[in-house]
């Protein structure tokens, strides 16, 4: 029993070895961790990126140079913030560690933003800097001008190449593929300029603590409105550390290559791939475009990885893509762990990855908030689970009512979750705190689950997408995964439309495999296997449907894009 007379009643299906708590004191704050890490790896291998590689000790000297412009050049202080606007490079760990070895406070933000959504993003958080890529910058002149920031760093995707490399794809990028647009904005400084003057400054050791923040997340939250998360060094360094005694001896240090196809800005592939595997001793293969499936399929196949993380729309366009049977080939008996997360995976997708590759996708459930990682299947599973897993470790979930009554195992309710993870609250937005957490200090997720007698979380489906019929709920997750088990489905999405009769009505968007796939065949397939209720009343054939960047269909978009088009 916990303090609160709560039965962990998760923790006898846990695997040998693992622990019920961390010791989430082990390391002070990341920098700790970092430091810790780069001093046992140094020679070590730990990221690779466009055929070139950084060691732990390179990842030392260049964030190192980058911490001590930032403090000596721009004379930042402990706890301004720094924003970073890159995709997956080599540019973005050392960007990423010099501003927290500077007691910097670090604002990730997704490259693919429109000038208003980063504007509105730098209005709330007001870093003292900015790093952008080059392809982007155009983006962030437009910004500027509704939320200035004092400094900007720009660089070019080919910058901590080695030569002539770096010259090679730059010309590439910027000359042939023109995919640079043009900018211009006064005073901006290249990357390459301030880590060379960086290098010629001593770093200043900065005392940084747990309670620190070493992160502004920026998410939808549990209410829609985009706000920041407010993430300490302990709230990540626990997360790590859970993470870590969960994967237990999985693993081992040294030893590991991970690809990193998720975006680094995005809290699951910095958290389960960036801090995991440098505190492991790991190489972190960097794919800077996975929408380019030809050149993410190359990359693939000339690299034994050992681990892989992703989302169901990763997992599903890797087992579609042309040439994927080569990259089962090559990676044949080196594959340990898929991971997936950000996202409910579909059956189809699971299993058809397990037929591929020889080893499940081990699901697990997260958010931003929570650092993000919550909860996680058994690694030594056989097959995928349908589950997302049990809590980690010093890690407390409970299902709640509407009224905040936690519900018997078996019944359906709000998932809620305490830990060492779960964040301080959200910046600027005091009155969202009081919307997040209970009065008992549960975090809620704002997703609906339940969990079984073995203490397994299921999940259910958002709490704001769930379709009301006459009454009756319909989880669009549900009706999702049903139309993906049709061989002639390739992607499928589910919102409620209004409807005269029932007040809400199912609404299927399906992306075709088979061309020749009709809506009365589907209506017919979803009738084996749904209820009268759940049965989609609109079935439109889209070419596309729309995503999130880490490939969750907006449903939200797709009830806009329906009102709309209806007037």
């Amino acid at each position: 029993m916990t303090a609160s007379g709560m039965e962990k009643i998760w923790l006898k299906s846990y695997p040998s070895g693992v622990p019920a708590e961390i010791d989430a004191r082990r390391y002070r704050s990341l920098k700790h961790l970092f430091e810790h890490s780069c001093e046992r790896f140094r020679d070590v291998t730990a990221f690779t990126s466009m055929g070139a590689t950084m060691s732990f000790g390179e990842l030392d000297r260049l964030s190192r140079s980058f911490g001590a412009w930032l403090q000596k050049t721009l004379g930042l202080a402990s706890g301004e913030r720094v924003a970073i606007m890159l995709p997956n490079l080599l540019q973005y760990p050392v960007v990423l560690f010099g501003a927290l070895r500077a007691g910097l406070t670090v604002v990730n933000v997704n490259p693919l933003y429109t000038a208003r959504e980063l504007a509105a993003q730098l209005a709330d958080s007001r870093p003292a800097a900015i790093v952008v890529l080059e392809n982007f910058a155009h983006t962030l002149e437009a910004a500027l001008a509704e939320a200035p920031v004092r400094n900007v760093v720009t660089t070019q995707v080919g910058d901590l190449l080695p030569q002539p490399r770096r010259w090679l794809v730059n010309l590439v990028v910027k000359r042939l593929k023109r995919m640079v647009p043009r900018w211009r904005i006064a005073g901006a400084v290249a990357l390459r300029e301030a880590l060379a003057r960086g290098g010629g400054e001593g770093l200043d050791d900065v005392e940084v603590g747990p309670e620190d923040i070493a992160f502004l997340q920026y998410t939808g939250g549990t209410t829609g409105v985009a706000k920041g998360a407010i993430l300490t060094h302990r709230n990540m360094v626990a997360n790590v550390l859970q993470t870590a005694a969960w994967i237990g001896g999985t693993l081992k240090e040294r030893e590991e290559t991970v690809v990193t196809a998720l975006p680094l800005y995005h809290i699951f592939a910095l958290t389960a791939n960036l801090l995991v595997f440098l505190q492991l001793g790991g190489n972190n293969v960097l794919i800077a475009n996975p929408r380019d499936l030809r050149g993410f399929i190359a990359e693939l196949k000339r690299t034994r990885f050992t681990a892989i993380t992703g989302v169901n729309t990763l997992f599903a366009a890797l087992l579609d893509a042309p040439g994927f049977d080569a990259v089962r080939a090559a990676n044949r008996g080196a594959l340990k762990i898929a991971v997936a997360g950000g996202m409910a995976v579909q059956r189809s997708v699971a299993e058809r990855w397990q037929r591929a590759m020889g080893v499940p996708l081990v699901e697990g459930y997260g958010l931003t908030e929570a650092s993000p990682i919550v909860c996680a299947n058994r690694f030594d599973a056989p097959e995928f689970t349908g589950k997302l897993g049990l809590p980690l470790p010093s890690t407390e979930v409970a299902i709640h009512d509407e009224r905040g009554v936690e519900l018997a195992p078996g019944e359906t309710g709000e998932i809620c979750v305490r830990g060492p993870q779960v964040m301080r609250g959200y910046w600027n937005h005091p009155p969202e705190i009081e919307d997040a957490f209970t009065p008992q200090g549960w975090l809620r997720t704002g997703d609906l689950g339940r969990m079984d007698e073995r203490g397994y979380v299921e999940f259910v489906d958002r709490r704001k997408d769930v379709i009301v019929v006459s009454g009756f709920k319909a989880y669009p997750a549900e009706i999702e995964d049903v139309a993906m088990l049709h061989p002639g489905v390739k992607d499928a999405g589910a919102a409620g439309v209004p409807d005269a009769r029932s007040g809400e009505a199912v609404a299927l968007y399906v992306v075709k495999r088979d061309p020749g796939l009709t809506a009365e065949a589907l209506r017919e397939h979803c009738a084996k296997y749904l209820t009268g209720y759940k049965r989609p009343r609109e079935i439109v054939f889209r070419d596309s449907l729309p995503k999130s960047p880490i490939g969750k269909v907006l449903r939200r978009r797709l009830r806009e894009e329906r009102a709309s088009a209806h007037g």
